[in-house]
């Protein structure tokens, strides 16, 4: 006959214990080699004794079964190791497995099955007894150890966990999860003080205090390893026998970082108070009476409302608004929001003692008292005219930024329908040429050469246009100004223009000694660009009258039209303001801008329907 197994039980409760060893060695099919009650002597057990198997409890003071569990594999590889623990399975079996438990079994189950289980498991076999069962009748020591809290455990909306009385976490619901960012595998079978970061130790005094000390739950706020921005508040209170001696703890855990949050934040503001009401010169800081009465005074206050202190301390706080705002009541509906909400923010004016207004930003704060009886109002004002004046700045510069964007885009178009008409006259009479010169006459030939040339003459003059326009606005144009006589220079640009308009009429008055002080070839385009002007809006005859007046001469440009439109006078001279006869918008512009880089200036004289240019008599240059 084989000699019987050997087994040594360790569990931290003498009556457990009594009742496997009893009902063991009842049975006669193993011996109960020793007994202990925590971690270190199961250690120490399994090195003396080397056991065939260890029944191994899960909770127990100081070291537990999970954290002695690689020790007394390593003190005898041999012996086999069962978890024996009244807590649920939920990842605890398997974690006990990874750590070189043979098997995991539950105090819930039946102590009639207890030793055929043993000896199942060290043939090799998981037997049923493994899986959660009804206590059996009759053991009232095992049904103690039940899981309590079963219902509420998993679906409550705070952080739950079972510990053993070493503080290692066997069961964990949902919401722990979500709380520590951990996984529930994660959790089973680790240390809770691995979750506390350098706040770890602080859990070893919890211990003590329950599981020594007899404490019926104690509290511990800590923040969350890898996840500081977490702060939680632990509870822990530990489930006792019916001797009072503690089988394992229970812990509930919340968030209490918004609270730690604000309470750091409410320092920070009254630290800040202090700062700002002692030294701070920026900042008016007083308080209110409940009802709005100015009860304190502070430097800042004196240099932004101009009051010392001896003459606004008792007077209402609505003196500091203009007076619409103190007539609807404005100063006392801030104390109602205030109230209400606790805080009022707001931007508006605000008015001195010398009654110049400055734009303020102003902050009303409730101040209670520690019973939470309303005491008054923190009142702070902050002089921001600048800023309004640089918003007001940053808004006129992105309306100019928009208003070039949206020039720039018509010129593009305008300038596009301008191209497309003398260079389609181009192509298309070079086309024509090209296929059909032998079949057309030489007046039709010399027809379609010459508008080519128009062609040609309006894109060289668009092209002279955008150049110009691109020199002015860059403020690198190249002016190299002389005497020029009026008369003379503008016949020839007459001249020049009726060869190109056969219809047109130009006629050269006034002045005749007149005398500018110009760049010639600027002077050519700016009159050009206003006889082409006067010709494509007007009707002939254009006359250029020149007239002295002292320092400048006036060159006065009238055709036999209407005049210009009411509604297009005021933007005349505008880049890229164009009427309804097309154009690019640049000639008047440039007209303009020419005459003001030499010294003179251009306008339109609704009275005698003119264009005047005036630039400077040469008589008056040095």
């Amino acid at each position: 006959m084989s000699a019987v197994p050997t087994i040594v039980i360790v569990d931290d409760a003498a009556d457990v214990r009594r009742l496997l060893r009893t009902r063991i060695s009842l049975s006669r099919r193993l011996e109960v080699l020793g007994e202990g009650a925590n971690g270190v002597e199961a250690i120490e057990l399994v090195t003396r004794h080397r056991p065939a198997m260890l029944l191994l409890d899960v909770s127990m003071p100081g070291v537990d079964g999970l954290q002695a569990l690689p020790a007394v594999r390593e003190a005898s590889p041999e012996t086999v190791v069962v978890m024996y623990s009244g807590f649920e399975e939920q990842g605890l079996a398997e974690r006990a497995r990874e750590l070189g438990a043979a098997a995991y079994l539950k105090k819930s189950g039946s102590l009639a099955s207890m030793v055929d289980d043993l000896l199942a498991i060290l043939a090799g076999h998981q037997p049923a007894a493994t899986a959660a069962g009804p206590a059996e009748a009759g053991d009232p020591v095992l049904v103690e150890h039940l899981e309590r809290f079963r219902e509420v455990f998993e679906d409550a909306a705070i952080g739950m966990a079972t510990l053993t009385l070493a503080g290692r976490v066997v069961r964990a619901n949902r919401s722990l999860a979500l709380l520590t960012g951990r996984s529930l595998d994660e959790l089973v079978g680790r240390e809770y003080a691995d979750l506390m970061g350098a706040h770890g130790h602080a859990l070893l005094s919890v211990l003590e205090q329950v599981v020594d000390g007899g404490e019926d739950a104690v509290q511990v706020e800590h923040p969350v390893t890898d996840r500081p921005e977490v702060y939680l508040r632990a509870t822990v209170t530990p489930v006792r026998d019916a001797a009072r001696a503690p089988l394992y703890l229970f812990l509930q855990a919340q968030d209490v970082s918004i609270q730690r949050v604000a309470a750091h934040q409410l320092r920070q503001s009254e630290q800040r108070f202090r700062l700002l009401v002692d030294a701070v010169q920026d900042y008016a800081i007083f308080m209110l009476d409940p009802e709005g009465h100015i009860a304190s005074w502070n430097a800042g206050a004196q240099r932004s409302k101009g009051y010392r202190a001896d003459e606004i301390v008792g007077r209402h706080f609505r003196v500091f608004y203009p007076p619409e705002l103190q007539e609807s009541k404005h100063p006392e509906h801030e104390l109602v929001l205030a109230l209400r909400d606790n805080h009022y923010e707001e931007e508006g004016w605000r008015v001195r003692k010398d009654g110049s207004r400055f734009w303020a930003h102003v902050t009303i704060t409730t101040v209670r008292d520690e019973s939470g009886r309303h005491v008054g109002f923190a009142k702070v004002t902050r002089d921001v005219t600048e800023r309004l004046r640089a918003a007001e700045a940053l808004e006129a510069a992105n309306v100019q930024l928009q208003r070039a964007a949206d020039e720039q885009a018509q010129f593009l178009a305008v300038t596009a329908h301008e191209l497309r008409g003398p260079v389609g006259v181009l192509a298309m009479s070079a086309e024509t040429l090209h296929r059909h010169w032998s079949e057309l006459a030489e007046d039709e030939r010399d027809e379609f050469l010459l508008s080519m040339t128009a062609s040609a003459v309006q894109l060289n003059r668009l092209l002279s246009d955008l150049l110009t326009t691109s020199r002015l606005q860059a403020r690198s144009l190249d002016l190299r100004p002389e005497p020029i006589a009026v008369h003379q220079h503008l016949s020839v640009l007459a001249a020049t223009l009726q060869k190109a308009h056969p219809q047109a009429v130009v006629l050269i008055e006034g002045d005749e000694d007149a005398t500018i002080f110009a760049d010639p070839g600027r002077l050519t385009q700016a009159m050009d660009n206003l006889l082409t002007n006067a010709l494509r809006h007007g009707r002939s005859p254009v006359r250029v009258h020149a007239r002295t007046r002292g320092a400048v001469v006036d060159l006065v440009v009238r055709d036999g039209g209407d005049g210009v439109a009411p509604e297009m006078q005021p933007r005349l001279f505008d880049r890229f303001a164009t009427g309804s006869r097309g154009g690019t918008g640049l000639g008047l512009h440039i007209v303009r801008e020419l005459a003001r880089a030499q010294g003179g200036d251009a306008s339109y004289d609704a009275a005698e329907r003119a264009f005047v240019l005036t630039l400077p008599a040469a008589s008056h240059q040095a």
